[in-house]
């Protein structure tokens, strides 16, 4: 096999990998919506412990379990599961009000907010290219959550379930875009394993202090549904991290916005769904907003590294 051919061989298995977790993760969600009006707390709990069983399995088989919980940096890992919690919640909130092609498109916010952030806060130079992908993309989210936004001036306004379910879904957006920079941060030093493995035990028992907030008595098949679940969102994870160990970020992230399609269709079978077209414009507007982004920063990552090559030698 020569080696133009394990490296593509390779980018399809990454490929692959990427839409198979996507679908897990759509899985995990349908299941989630499914099992109806239950609390978000008690689905952050059922989403995170349940996700721990397939995650220490693999971590067994790779023999990487005994080192798996080892850090120097628990705190760092607590509070990446602090805003971790915050947003799974909020989301799990806005999947239960919201028809579920809409609850996946109002996600696609978060890599843009990454961008934001990345520069508020971490002092990262964006330029003209990625500034206007990211107006662009707002702006799509903009058109898919108009309608519910106008109903703020109803006589409803803030008891509208989807107005709330939309609010939700945005703010669960903008503290994922801060988990995700905390998790830059932690990959700087710590293993993968132990990143995921930190935040599902984490997430466990933080999720346990909302249960004097109204956890409440499930039927066997809510818990079945949940518990299934989390078990999506373990092997999600895992499918996930793989597809990155076998292909470049860049090629296998555009993928992600599979889940729209997967959304539109599942949406409609399983719950009737009929997609507005508020939401099939807007998520065309932001994933093509989103692809964009990640091309202009591959194209910057090369250029990075076309310059260290260039570069004269110190000394």
């Amino acid at each position: 096999m020569t080696v133009d051919h394990a490296v593509g061989h390779s980018t399809l298995r990454g490929i692959t990998l990427k839409i198979v977790s996507v679908t897990v993760f759509v899985g995990m969600q349908t299941c989630i919506k499914a099992a109806g009006d239950v609390p978000a707390g008690q689905i952050v709990f059922f989403r995170s412990f349940f996700a721990i069983f397939p995650i220490i399995a693999f971590l067994a088989f790779k023999g990487e379990l005994a080192t798996a919980f080892t850090t120097r940096r628990p705190f760092n890992h607590i509070a990446r599961g602090l805003v971790g919690v915050g947003a799974m919640g909020l989301g799990f909130f806005a999947l239960t009000r919201l028809p579920l092609p809409e609850a996946i498109t109002l996600n696609y916010a978060q890599p843009l907010l990454v961008v934001v952030f990345s520069s508020i806060f971490l002092g990262e130079t964006i330029r003209v290219y990625r500034w206007s992908a990211v107006v662009v993309g707002l702006a799509g989210v903009l058109v898919i959550s108009w309608p519910e936004l106008t109903l703020l001036n109803s006589d409803q306004g803030l008891d509208d379930q989807e107005v709330l379910g939309v609010m939700a879904a945005l703010i669960a957006a903008a503290i994922s875009a801060v988990a995700m920079l905390l998790v830059r941060n932690l990959v700087q030093t710590e293993k993968t394993a132990t990143i995921v493995l930190w935040f599902s035990s984490t997430a466990s028992v933080l999720s346990l202090f909302t249960l004097p907030f109204g956890w409440q008595a499930l039927t066997p098949l809510q818990a079945a549904l949940l518990v299934f679940a989390g078990f999506c969102g373990g092997l999600g994870q895992i499918l996930m991290t793989a597809a990155y160990r076998h292909a470049e970020a860049s090629v296998v992230a555009p993928f992600e916005y599979t889940s729209m399609i997967l959304g539109v269709v599942v949406g409609y079978l399983v719950f009737g769904d009929v997609t507005s077209l508020n939401t099939l414009i807007g998520g065309v507007i932001v994933v093509a907003a989103g692809i964009f982004i990640i091309w202009r920063e591959r194209q910057l990552g090369l250029e990075r590294t076309r310059t260290r090559t260039a570069a004269p030698p110190q000394g």
